[in-house]
């Protein structure tokens, strides 16, 4: 009786581990074949900053409001801080 009830537990405990890697497996395949990444400027740094080149670090428009600059700077600037495993070099 004890045996029994071993087996149709472990053929209960199989039935919802195939069913969660089929599903899984589903999920692998839906899924896109490339990453999305974002687009990165592909062009080298001048020698003095420019405007336009400080826009495109900060991912804003050279003509955004003041606050917005702000908001995108401190959030290049909380990524980059070495307490938070950013770079020591641009902190």
């Amino acid at each position: 009786m004890c045996i029994t009830q071993a087996y149709v537990g472990l053929a209960v405990a199989g039935a919802y581990a195939g069913r969660y890697g089929i599903q899984a497996w589903n999920a692998f395949k839906a899924r896109p074949v490339a990453p999305v990444l974002r687009k990165f400027y592909h062009g080298g740094f001048q020698p003095q900053m420019t405007r336009r080149e400080a826009a495109l670090i900060l991912g804003v428009r050279e003509s955004s409001a003041i606050e917005k600059i702000k908001e995108a700077h401190r959030r290049v600037m909380l990524a980059n801080h070495p307490d938070a495993g950013g770079s020591h070099y641009l902190a």
